[in-house]
């Protein structure tokens, strides 16, 4: 990973998914902010989740735009809807970084069925929001938060990466496997497309076998 990459704010960082992913990054040894509408209710978060580190530390929660001001790298986990405007919230700070895109566009109620936005695919609309000075990358959308809340907890499952720029998506897979995951590079940033549909085609596995946090896993590869 490039030494430029030190730390990372994690937008939206009060969720079940952003929290858990500071957590495990923190445990790495990255500096983590976490990030959110309400710095207050990042500050909480980010006191909360300190007290399970033994090693390492998360910098005091943030606004979304603070955070993403003094990160190297930025990660948005936010709820679709939320999307752009956090996008245009932070595009000041983002020129030159890599964001990590988790967004799954879900359109309540009808999650378990397959919505494709405008713009393809959210991170194709994040893209496109911010222009070519900004590295975006898709990753994480087929992880559920309930597998990855216990930081002890071995994740069975793949991360599909996907980026147009070769240096970022190869960072991001770093990132992955720091959060003890497996990354796969799955290709441009257009394959995003096939990333976040397959999200509620596995919120539907959920409900119809009963089971949480289904993922995927991609065979035929070495370990």
């Amino acid at each position: 990973m490039s030494d430029l990459i030190q730390t990372i704010a994690v937008l939206g960082g009060t969720g079940k998914e952003g929290s858990a992913l500071a957590l495990r990054w923190a445990l790495k040894g990255y500096k983590v902010i976490v990030g959110s509408r309400s710095a207050e209710k990042a500050q909480a978060t980010a006191a909360e989740l300190n007290t399970q580190l033994v090693e390492g530390e998360i910098l005091l929660g943030m606004s979304n735009a603070d955070a993403a001001a003094q990160a190297s790298i930025v990660v948005l986990s936010v709820p679709y809807d939320a999307h752009k405007t956090t996008l245009e919230s932070v595009k000041p700070h983002l020129e030159g970084k890599v964001l990590v895109d988790l967004t799954v566009p879900l359109a309540p109620p009808s999650i378990t069925k397959v919505h494709i936005p405008e713009g393809k695919s959210a991170c194709l609309e994040a893209q496109t929001l911010l222009g070519s000075g900004v590295r975006v990358v898709a990753a994480f959308q087929n992880v559920s938060a309930v597998k990855l809340k216990d930081p002890n907890n071995v994740v069975d499952c793949d991360v599909l990466v996907c980026a147009d720029d070769d240096e970022a998506k190869a960072d991001v897979i770093a990132l992955v496997a720091a959060a003890g995951l497996r990354g796969i590079d799955a290709g441009p940033l257009a394959n995003a497309v096939a990333a976040e549909a397959l999200t509620p085609v596995l919120l539907w596995i959920n409900k119809k076998y009963k089971v949480k946090g289904a993922g995927i896993r991609i065979t035929g590869l070495a370990d």
